[in-house]
Order: C-alpha cells, then sequence, then structure tokens
C-alpha cells in the first residue's frame, strides 16, 4: 500500500484512498477536539467537535434539517441544471465560430468578475423575494465561470480529429457530435463537478435573501443568536452533501470514461 501512495503519479486501489481519507479526516477531528477542549480558542469561537455533532442530531430530530437539506440541494440543482444547459451549446458555439465568440467573450468576462453578493438589490428589484431570486443568485455564480470552461475545452479537441473527420467524408453535425463532442466528453464532465460545487459556495448568500428555508437560512438565523455550534452544523451538512455528490460524480466520470 505504501508504495501505491509513495509513486510519483502512482495509482492507489479505492480501497486504500478510502482508508487514507478516513484516518485524514480522524486525525482532524482529534486535533480539533483537543484544541477546542484546551480552549486555545474560545468555546463561542470553535466549539468541539462533539458540540457540533450534538448540535447536528439535535437539529436533525427536532428543527427539521433534512428538510432544509432538501429544499435547498432542489434549489442549487435546478440553477445548476439551467446554466449547464444553457452553458454548453452556448460554450461550444463560442469556440467553433468566431461571429459567436468574439461578441460574447468580452461580455461574459466583464459579467463573471462581478461579486454576486453586489448584485442581491438588482435580483430583488428584478424578481421579487421568492424563489426566483435565490435561482437567479445561484444560477449567477455558475453560467459565467462554466460557459468560458466549456468553451475551453471545445479548443483543446486536436484539430487533426477534425481534420481527419473532414477528409474521411464527415458532415459538420456528424463532426460535432460524433468527434469534438466525444474528445471533449472527460473535460466536460470534470468542470460540471466543479462548478456544481462552486453553485454550493453561493447557498447562504442566496438563501438569506427573505429566505424561511434552506441550510443557509438554517445557518444565518443561528449567527444571529451566537449559536456556533448550530452554525457549524450546518456547514458540515453542506460539506457532507457536496462531498457526496463529488464522489458519485467521480463514479460516474469513471463510468463513463474507462478508457482514462
Amino acid at each position: 500500500m505504501m508504495r501505491e501512495v509513495l509513486t510519483f503519479r502512482g495509482k492507489a486501489t479505492a480501497g486504500t484512498e478510502f482508508a487514507l481519507g478516513v484516518a485524514a479526516a480522524v486525525v482532524v477531528l482529534l486535533l480539533w477536539e483537543v484544541v477546542a477542549r484546551l480552549e486555545f480558542v474560545a468555546p463561542q469561537f470553535l466549539p468541539p467537535p462533539s458540540k457540533v455533532i450534538a448540535a447536528l442530531w439535535t437539529m436533525a430530530t427536532t428543527q427539521h434539517l433534512l428538510w432544509h437539506s432538501l429544499i435547498s440541494s432542489l434549489r442549487v440543482w435546478v440553477a445548476f441544471l439551467i446554466a449547464a444547459a444553457m452553458a454548453i451549446p452556448i460554450g461550444i458555439l463560442m469556440s467553433s465560430y468566431r461571429i459567436v465568440g468574439a461578441p460574447l467573450e468580452p461580455m461574459i468576462d466583464f459579467i463573471r468578475y462581478l461579486p454576486v453578493p453586489a448584485l442581491v438589490p438588482l435580483s430583488i428589484i428584478w424578481f421579487g423575494v421568492g424563489e426566483e431570486t435565490k435561482i437567479f443568485l445561484l444560477w449567477l455564480g455558475t453560467f459565467f465561470q462554466l460557459v468560458l470552461l466549456v468553451a475551453d475545452d471545445m479548443r483543446r479537441v486536436p484539430h487533426e480529429y477534425v481534420e481527419i473527420a473532414f477528409t474521411l467524408g464527415a458532415r459538420p453535425r456528424q463532426v460535432m457530435t460524433d468527434v469534438a463532442l466525444r474528445s471533449m466528453g472527460p473535460n466536460l464532465v470534470d468542470n460540471l463537478r466543479i462548478t456544481l460545487g462552486w453553485c454550493w459556495t453561493y447557498l447562504v448568500i442566496a438563501e438569506i435573501v427573505a429566505a424561511d428555508s434552506g441550510l443557509g437560512f438554517v445557518i444565518w438565523s443561528a449567527r444571529r443568536y451566537v449559536k456556533t455550534p448550530e452554525v457549524m452544523a450546518g456547514v458540515v451538512v453542506i460539506g457532507l452533501i457536496g462531498l457526496i455528490t463529488d464522489q458519485l460524480l467521480r463514479a460516474l466520470h469513471r463510468r463513463m470514461f474507462r478508457y482514462l
């Protein structure tokens, strides 16, 4: 096992990677518990993991934490799927046809540098304080990053593949579906996985806008009363959901692209 993990760019088994991941998590939790119990940091700023776990259990059994988690997950996935459905075709067209890419790239570059919190007032003016605003903010933090990643994936398709396909008599549509999309597929799935994580990072911002449900609402409400264990419990839930989702997408990636 040690040889597997110490070799430069070596491949370890799934069991080895899982064991190392669990061991690292246990070490971090033990160090956190010791530091918190010895009060190197004031408890109201850094409660021990045991108190966070106790708060997590209380919130799950008496404060509808699972329901809030479901609501947040639904908002993130709706916003992410809308962003992906828009970004994939637009990104492909931007890199394939300069008449599309030349006018769109400067505008997308401009908008993607705008901080999402600064656009909260505008989103409320445009959409009110309902679900539309929350989904719009999540979409806003995802779409403009993803579309450029998709365009970059398309540009990385080797030009030789396209030339060979045309030489063999393929039509533009066949080159797009059978050559370009298949070539960019692995990187595209990876970028979708990465931007889904970005979408989750905007959740608290989206759910402090007149919200009465969701993990962001739970975290923000606990912060108001300085309930640090509850705040950290909400953060932990977001991290766990992200970890599980990411592992599922990685497994899907391995299944779809076994030849890598």
